[in-house]
């Protein structure tokens, strides 16, 4: 059983663009994170990054999560460990 889902970016047929609501960009951030995340693109793009771009992306994400997420959602939501 796969512990992770991209079924948003499967099944979204709403607005797709940035700067017009927050519902919109909500919704445009998670589609380009979907897809960003892609297993394909990311073999392809990663070997490509430089090793500043690669920091840049380890260091927004990890900031995104210590700012909104708790000791418990981290676990939860992102390392996806079950309750012990």
């Amino acid at each position: 059983m796969t512990k992770h889902s991209h079924l948003f970016v499967e099944t979204f047929d709403g607005f797709f663009g940035y700067g017009m609501d927050r519902q919109s960009d909500e919704d445009t951030v998670q589609v380009y994170l979907q897809k960003f995340s892609d297993d394909h693109l990311m073999k392809t793009i990663l070997k490509r990054m430089s090793d500043d771009d690669l920091a840049e992306i380890f260091e927004v994400v990890s900031k995104m999560l210590k700012r909104y997420l708790t000791e418990p959602e981290y676990h939860r939501l992102f390392l996806k460990e079950e309750a012990q």
